[in-house]
């Protein structure tokens, strides 16, 4: 049974993602231990609310630091809401920017939306080979709720290879979800997602 440690850094949302890894199966705890973090075979990185505060609360347990080593280890993370955003180089709220894990270029910025938070469900365009995705049906509808994300993303050439990115639409286009080796990450909640949720969550599960 794959070991799953949800990443306690003092954001929200550690619970309802626990428990819906655990429904599939997993062994999964919420801990903010160091080494259990980086031992467990799935790594979970949820966040609720502001990018500023989450990176904060991130440091304090070091865990920029797990999902460097992680990752330099090829070891599975993945990144929800907030959780994907500081995967990011920087997000910018109220004028400040602040620093992310920088694991990937890009900023994450306030949408250009006439209704914000964008809260509810919506569609995604999937890339073809999306791993996340597979069996999922193209029209279904995932529940986001956010006022901020990634709106443009360029890979710098040669810099990294190429992810896979889904995109949706809120007032305009902005990235739902990355897959990128051992990286994986979406701005909607997938375990507040139905059945959908679940089967981007036992897709994932599946690459451990």
């Amino acid at each position: 049974m794959k070991k799953i440690v949800v990443l306690d850094y003092g954001s929200g949302n550690l619970r309802s993602a626990e428990r819906a890894i655990a429904r599939l199966g997993a062994d999964v705890t919420v801990s903010g231990d160091f080494d259990a973090a980086l031992e467990a075979d799935g790594l979970v990185v949820p966040g609720v609310g502001a990018f500023a505060a989450c990176m904060k609360g991130l440091r304090e347990v070091r865990g920029d630091q797990i999902i460097d080593r992680r990752l330099a280890g090829g070891r599975p993370v993945l990144g929800i809401c907030v959780g994907m955003q500081i995967l990011f180089e920087k997000g910018v709220e109220h004028g400040i920017t602040t620093d992310g894990c920088a694991q990937w270029p890009g900023s994450v910025e306030r949408l250009k939306a006439p209704i914000l938070p964008h809260m509810g469900w919506n569609t995604v365009a999937v890339p073809a080979g999306s791993v996340l995705f597979d069996g999922v049906d193209p029209q279904t509808r995932f529940y986001f709720v956010h006022s901020y994300a990634v709106r443009r993303w360029e890979m710098p050439p040669g810099r990294f290879a190429a992810p896979l990115v889904t995109w949706a639409e809120h007032g305009e286009r902005f990235v739902a979800a990355v897959e990128n080796g051992p990286l994986s990450a979406t701005q909607f909640h997938p375990e507040k997602s139905g059945d959908a949720g679940a089967t981007i969550v036992k897709n994932w599960l599946s690459t451990l």
